[in-house]
């Protein structure tokens, strides 16, 4: 499957905490990040994350593959008093909606998500798009 990491800047260290303590349930999954985001979580966990470009264009990018059906998952740990790419992440929420792509954007609904990867629960996002592998 395909994951999307996103974190605004307060949350990026619980980002990169989460996918740590999930690096095992992760590590069989291909990972797209911004590149911010990307190299603090590859740099702690060694997973091969796939960068997009600076962080406000990688969002960007990163709706771009959710609309594409390229995305299977979204973790984006949101900070709520943080303002900026309201409507980068705003466009992104309604088009995993329109895709039904499942999206998290906490630690606590990310884990839920990341168990279910585990369990299977997912898997039907393979049936949705089966041209991935």
């Amino acid at each position: 499957m395909n994951i999307a990491l996103l974190a605004d800047d307060g949350k990026k260290e619980l980002m990169v905490q989460f996918c740590i303590a999930y690096c095992g349930a992760l590590s069989g999954h291909t990972l797209i990040a911004e590149n911010t985001t990307g190299k603090l979580v590859s740099g702690a966990t060694g997973l091969s994350v796939r960068l997009c470009l600076n962080d406000k264009q990688g969002a960007q990018q990163i709706a771009a593959r959710v609309a594409y059906n390229e995305i299977d998952l979204v973790l984006y740990f949101c900070d709520p008093l943080y303002t900026e790419g309201f409507d980068t992440i705003n466009s992104i929420e309604r088009l995993c909606d329109q895709y039904l792509v499942p999206m998290a954007t906490n630690a606590a609904t990310a884990e839920v998500l990341v168990q279910g990867l585990r369990r299977g629960d997912l898997d039907w996002r393979d049936i949705v798009n089966p041209k991935r592998k």
